[in-house]
């Protein structure tokens, strides 16, 4: 993770953009006592379905009974090219 000021930041700004997007990182933008944190679209998606999944108990309920099918192996595997 990177961390810069909204200076050098303004500069040089499609350097750290090329890099969240190449590292799939992010970048801490410093602006005095305040600070913005830059992280790619996809991202950004993937946190807010994150969130969307863990608010909701009927999806959270479903995701902990997948996890508890996979740890006690009563999981299936499935080729995605044969469906």
């Amino acid at each position: 993770m990177l961390s810069t000021t909204i200076s050098a930041f303004r500069a040089n700004i499609k350097h750290y953009v090329d890099s969240v997007i190449d590292n799939s990182g992010a970048v801490i933008i410093n602006r005095g006592q305040n600070a913005v944190v830059l992280i790619s679209l996809e991202e950004y998606n993937s946190i807010k379905d994150t969130e969307r999944i863990m608010s909701s108990r009927a999806l959270s309920a479903e995701l902990d009974a997948g996890i508890e099918e996979l740890k006690s192996g009563k999981a299936i595997t499935v080729d995605l090219d044969e469906l």
